[in-house]
């Protein structure tokens, strides 16, 4: 929100809060707060696992300016991203900080839970957030109230060579039997049709979420996520029957548990396939100056009229339940949310924002992104973000397996769902 309704939200709040409000949405240099020593009397703890400096750089900036509006003093407390990891678990139950960052879906909701992380709805629905958020609300969502604020994504999606298809009048395809099309004629080429690494894993979780997504869509991939939903379910099979036809049709790279994603990417950039299936960290397998070579195109159609959903990764921001200073939180959240202020702070990252006003990027692969999910209709996050830790274990290890040997699907699904029963008690 551009804060087109701060009038009436300051309407209700005493003086000092007011004048900041107001001015928020306006230079902060001269800004005069009516009664300081209220603010002043206030401090901002903030925790956060940001570990690039660039982004670091810019909270900083941002928290810098929001102290000289407000009165308020902030300090952020840098952490090593995996430390942080452990500590978390510790400081929301003793010594938790005003503000913290973190992931959303299924690893904020084991904190929701534990009632460790506060209901910031009334932030939500103060600032109108959920009319530029769309999709992404659900990500921070638990029994319909908002937990956080989402930050900087990653949109999952079909990656190709401009350049190559052009040159070989190739269209991206649009449904599963034009990617099987593509699939020929790249081999007849001698290219790969989809480049694939699963040596870490978890690119095969990524194309099982599409895959179940497309046929099964949103609502059920939830329920298999939150363990509600039995991997031996009948709606299971035709997700590994067609991912089977893919794989028996020759269209990913051989011998892909061999090789990481970075080696896979790579293929890609020097024209030995024709497509690639992940998020846009793929322009770090490029030289430099064939970012822009690159397009984007959203995962082909496989059960048509299923509405468009897509694996939207996101980290969020979020206010612990046993902060000391909530309101100021809330106040500060809103004014680092300002879509200027956001899109600095994922710019450096090339993050796609999950606010649908923030100012373009500069980067064309972030900006083709945000006119992506404008159509899109519902978000998960990513299979090892959506499930339990555990089960997403055995899970990568279950499709990895089925991409190299997927005859062994009905093995596969059965150790599967004994690690559901176990881990959700079901």
């Amino acid at each position: 929100m551009a804060f087109k309704d701060v009038m009436t939200l300051a309407a209700g709040v005493p003086a000092s809060r007011r004048q900041f409000l107001i001015g928020a949405g306006t230079a902060l240099a001269g800004m005069t707060l009516g009664a300081p020593a209220l603010a002043q009397s206030k401090e901002l703890a903030i925790i956060s696992n940001i570990g690039n400096a660039g982004q670091r750089e810019v909270l900083q900036r941002i928290a810098s300016d929001y102290e000289k509006a407000s009165g308020v003093k902030v300090t952020i407390n840098n952490m090593d991203h995996e430390a942080h990891k452990t500590a978390i678990r510790s400081y929301l139950v003793v010594g938790a900080p005003d503000i913290c960052f973190w992931f959303s879906g299924n690893r904020m909701k084991a904190f929701v839970k534990r009632d460790l992380f506060d209901d910031i709805s009334d932030l939500f629905e103060r600032e109108n957030y959920k009319s530029v958020l769309g999709p992404a609300t659900g990500a921070v969502t638990v029994d319909g109230k908002q937990y956080g604020l989402p930050l900087g994504g990653l949109l999952w999606g079909m990656f190709y060579r401009k350049d190559v298809f052009a040159e070989k009048g190739w269209t991206a395809p649009k449904t599963i039997d034009e990617l099987l099309v593509l699939g020929e004629q790249a081999k007849s080429s001698g290219m790969i049709p989809v480049s694939m690494g699963t040596k870490e894993m978890w690119p095969a979780a990524g194309w099982f979420d599409h895959m179940n997504l497309r046929i099964n869509g949103l609502e059920k991939h939830i329920a298999l996520m939150d363990g509600k939903m039995s991997y031996t379910d009948p709606a299971m099979l035709p997700v590994f029957d067609k991912w089977a036809e893919l794989i028996n049709a020759g269209l990913f790279s051989p011998n892909h548990t061999s090789f990481g994603w970075e080696q896979a990417a790579a293929a890609l950039a020097q024209k030995k396939a024709a497509m690639m299936d992940l998020g846009g960290f793929i322009k770090y397998g490029f030289p430099e100056d064939q970012i822009g070579q690159i397009g984007f195109a959203p995962f082909p159609q496989i059960v048509p009229g299923m509405a468009r959903y897509e694996d939207f990764a996101l980290n969020s921001v979020h206010v612990p339940k046993n902060a000391k200073n909530k309101e100021n939180a809330r106040d500060f959240l809103a004014y680092f949310y300002k879509p200027e202020n956001l899109a600095a702070f994922l710019e450096t990252e090339s993050a796609v924002p999950p606010r649908n006003d923030c100012p373009p990027s500069k980067d064309p692969l972030v900006n083709a992104a945000v006119e992506s999910l404008k159509t899109v209709e519902g978000s998960a996050q990513y299979y090892d973000r959506d499930t339990d830790p555990d089960m997403a274990q055995e899970g990568l290890k279950g499709f990895q397996e089925f991409m190299a040997k997927p005859d062994r699907r009905d093995q596969i699904l059965e150790r599967l769902e004994g690690t559901r029963k176990r881990i959700f008690k079901a």
